[in-house]
């Protein structure tokens, strides 16, 4: 009965979030709600969700931060990411970058934008990528429609990218870490499946996008910031970003850790770089300033969301769907494909977790097709829904994209990439 109910209120919280604007009711207000009431469900009925506990209380508290310090892990990190984007963004940054981009037509805009993305999440990761490129898109894009549509197509971008990269999804980190991929293998295997997946969306996009952007009139600030203070800012900025990866391979520290050093470290230079200005300025051009503007719904919401995965997954939920997928499909390109589906709808990191649980090295050993497959299907598949990556997540936070308008204009596109890479992996292996 507990059970059932849990999966019962996971299915309603998660169409509350999907109907977030014909409800009304904001998407982190759901997701958190959705959170409290699975985990109350499983301390209320833990032991018959899981029989033989000395001391249920105990078990479900231990288990409960367990999943709430892995959680937490993403959430600082998201938010020393935003934060060192926004403060990039206030020093005008972005307008180095953006003024490279001179181009006004849509299309080749998007190709541009895509391309970057891609490369940019294989160096960084898929995440961080995607909010630096919402700074991008907010700067380039004033049109609603227009921006929401590059975002979407930027989320495939980021997603496809990180997925041939060992330190591009956090799936992918997953299976490097485990030795089930080697970092070159896992690069040249899926390089250009992940390609194919961004190319075909992209090309199909663009016979729909016609025309040109207006020409975005001059731009002043008030107080114009010095060349070299929106130089240092921006080099210290993504260089911080670019050192996180970095810092974890020396360290072997969680990434966050690595996100809040390039933090303080920012922080401490904007703090000599205007000690000599006037308060009200320094202050907006400073952490405790910008850190004012990040939207602290959008980490709420994440950390409704997964936390609420985590309870499905430890009632038993997501076991069942795995050991389902093994006992009754069998076939590794037929459970991988599912998996890649699932992962839009749940987050791919239990999926993921569960079917290195399945398999051990000694079923399918280290870079075997089957941890290949699903280093591309779950790094890709979270596309097909907004909601199903942590890329999809953050842009849907930062500007605000209506999950139903996600479903009827990027979800047919991203299904048709990722089953278009699907092709393209099973066609190399069977030549090489």
């Amino acid at each position: 009965m507990i059970y059932a109910l849990i999966f019962i209120v996971f299915i309603l919280g998660y169409t509350a979030i999907a109907l977030e604007h014909p409800l009304k009711i904001d998407k982190a207000a759901t997701a958190l709600s959705t959170a409290v009431l699975v985990w109350t469900l499983i301390a209320y009925g833990i032991q018959s969700l899981i029989p033989g506990i000395e001391d249920p209380t105990e078990f479900v508290d231990a288990s409960l931060m367990y999943h709430l310090g892995e959680i937490s892990g993403i959430l600082f990190f998201l938010l020393g990411a935003m934060t060192l984007v926004e403060l990039v963004d206030a020093h005008g940054g972005f307008d180095i970058i953006t003024s490279k981009i001179t181009t006004l037509n849509k299309a080749k805009l998007l190709w541009i934008l895509c391309l970057v993305t891609f490369f940019m999440s294989a160096a960084l990761d898929n995440m961080t990528t995607t909010i630096i490129m919402a700074a991008l898109l907010r700067k380039l894009i004033h049109e609603k429609k227009d921006l929401w549509l590059f975002a979407g197509m930027v989320i495939l971008a980021a997603n496809a990218g990180g997925a041939w990269s060992p330190i591009g999804d956090v799936t992918t980190i997953m299976l490097w870490i485990g030795k089930q991929v080697t970092a070159t293998n896992i690069m040249l295997k899926l390089f250009l499946p992940s390609l194919i997946c961004l190319l075909v969306p992209l090309t199909m996009i663009s016979f729909k996008l016609k025309g040109q952007f207006p020409a975005a009139p001059p731009h002043h600030h008030a107080d114009e910031i010095p060349i070299w203070e929106k130089k240092t800012i921006m080099y210290l900025g993504i260089g911080s970003l670019l050192f996180v990866p970095v810092f974890k391979t020396l360290t072997h520290l969680p990434p966050f850790m690595g996100i809040l050093l390039g933090l303080s470290i920012l922080w401490i230079a904007t703090e000599i770089i205007h000690r000599r200005k006037e308060s009200g300025l320094k202050r907006n051009y400073s952490i405790v300033g910008v850190i004012q503007k990040i939207d602290t719904p959008s980490i709420l919401f994440f950390l409704g969301i997964l936390l609420a995965v985590a309870g499905l997954q430890m009632a038993g939920h997501l076991d069942q769907m795995a050991n389902f997928l093994d006992t009754q499909v069998g076939n590794i390109w037929a459970i991988n494909g599912l998996i890649g589906i699932l992962s839009s709808i749940v987050d791919n990191v239990p999926l993921v977790a569960g079917a290195i649980g399945m398999y051990d090295l000694t079923t399918y050993q280290q870079d075997h097709i089957f941890w290949e497959l699903l280093a591309y299907c779950a790094g890709t598949g979270g596309s097909i829904l907004i909601i199903g990556s942590a890329a999809g997540v953050a842009m849907m936070g930062i500007l605000k994209i209506d999950f139903i308008w996600y479903l009827k204009n990027i979800t047919l596109y991203a299904l048709v990439g990722y089953l278009a890479g699907m092709v393209t992996f099973f066609i190399m292996n069977q030549f090489m």
